[in-house]
């Protein structure tokens, strides 16, 4: 996040050492249990059948919309600087250990909230989130320091594919254990549900200790104190965001990427919240989020060569496309089988707008401000997901209908297609 020159310029001067990369990649295998498990899967169901029991379900869906609005909206305000704070170095470890400790505790504490508590719940959930989201700001700045320039593409793969990996494999176990719960000595899914709250701090805790003992940072050249840090972050915050607002068609379609990846979010975070109000099976909708997570990876890739057949913009348009058709399709869906379609359709194209939208952006911007740029990007990117999780809980109790909270996501598909449309494909190096 916002790498400066300094930092980058010592940091590609380390040689490439093997085991320093795969444990800095091991933390995306540890915390990404906490975004498949927790966040996507089984968070909003018991939230929705056993924490809020007795609830209408127009209002947890609220509930749920607005914890994830909250969580995401108080990262958002807090990354900038956290984010510019990491880039000074020397402290970014420490700073990643006290995010990541918060995270896994409250991910374990979810395991002793009794049902109809809903309230201490969220609390739990919502700081889960910012130490998960948190986090990554610091995770995200030390690939400087186990990548040299030429490895930075390879390791920053490899961090995002064993992220997949580790949290598909949890996952699976988790669903295992609520399908099956007997197998594991357990009196019944609720049961089962609990214990991998407990399973994924385990997790999260234990895979990211090689980083911590492995991972060696790089330094920064000062011996400011912290509060010098601070406010030079801010400068250099204000700096840069100015510096994007001065380049009009970047500005322009970071405004659009943020309307759209919100959507993309909102997809995820609700998707089965959206199916339990429609009253279908949690075991379908579990099933159906393991499709989408196992489809979403090679997609990208296919992904990828239509950017390259047919143009980055092109492909961008095609997966918001199928994107609002899957919308559609879920605001007129009636059996459960409908939903496991929709997921592979949401797989197909998740991984897809991703990607391409990185490397649409990475047209944009001029190649010797790259970090700094895509440091504004990528923080765009992680804390995306604040309006739209409002809109479809607010929509949901307000019309007592959850079908029509689909158009809150609907809308802001189109409304990030029609700015992206408005983006003239001019480098930015050429505007003034």
């Amino acid at each position: 996040m916002f790498a400066s020159c300094a930092t980058l310029s010592l940091a590609m001067k380390h040689p490439y050492n093997r085991r320093s990369v795969y444990s800095w990649a091991m933390y995306d295998w540890a915390n990404s249990a906490f975004a498949t498990t927790v966040m996507a899967g089984f968070f909003p169901i018991f939230f929705k059948q056993y924490w809020s029991s007795g609830l209408d379900v127009h209002v947890s869906t609220f509930y749920l919309g607005a914890a994830n609005a909250i969580a995401s909206g108080t990262v958002a305000l807090m990354a900038p600087l956290i984010g510019s704070v990491a880039d000074q170095g020397g402290a970014r470890k420490r700073f990643l250990l006290c995010f990541c400790a918060l995270g896994a505790i409250m991910t374990g504490l979810l395991f002793l909230v009794q049902k109809g508590d809903w309230f201490t719940a969220v609390l739990f959930y919502v700081l889960a989130i910012v130490g998960f989201a948190g986090g990554n700001v610091f995770y995200d700045s030390l690939i400087v320091t186990v990548a040299p320039k030429q490895k930075l593409d390879f390791v920053s793969a490899l961090g995002y594919s064993l992220g997949y990996l580790g949290g598909g494999v949890l996952f699976g176990l988790n669903v295992l254990m609520t399908l099956k719960p007997q197998i594991f000595g357990l009196a019944g899914s609720a049961d089962a549900v609990r214990l991998s709250f407990m399973t994924v701090a385990v997790w999260w805790a234990a895979f990211a200790l090689p980083l911590f003992l492995f991972v060696k940072e790089t330094k920064a050249p000062s011996s400011k104190r912290i509060g010098a840090v601070i406010c030079g972050s801010l400068d250099q915050l204000a700096t840069t965001f100015r510096e994007i607002r001065r380049f009009r068609t970047v500005f322009t379609f970071l405004v659009g990427y943020w309307l759209y990846i919100d959507a993309v979010d909102t997809v995820i975070l609700m998707a089965v919240d959206y199916g339990l109000s429609l009253g279908f099976d949690y075991t379908v909708l579990i099933q159906a989020l393991l499709i989408t997570q196992f489809v979403g990876f090679p997609a990208a890739i296919l992904f990828g060569k239509i950017g390259e057949w047919i143009g980055t913009k092109r492909g961008i348009f095609i997966g918001l496309g199928v994107y609002i058709g899957i919308a559609f399709w879920g605001y007129l869906m009636e059996r459960q089988i409908e939903f496991y379609v929709l997921s592979i359709g949401v797989g197909l194209v998740q991984g897809g707008v991703q990607s391409l939208s990185r490397s649409y952006f990475a047209r944009l911007i001029p190649e010797d401000r790259s970090a700094e740029f895509f440091g504004f990007y990528n923080m765009l990117g992680k804390f995306a997901a604040i309006i739209g999780p409002f809109l479809m809980g607010w929509v949901s109790m307000v019309t007592g209908n959850p079908r029509y909270s689909i158009f809150a996501v609907i809308g802001l598909f189109l409304a990030g297609g029609i700015v992206l449309y408005r983006v003239k494909e001019t480098a930015v190096n050429q505007q003034g």
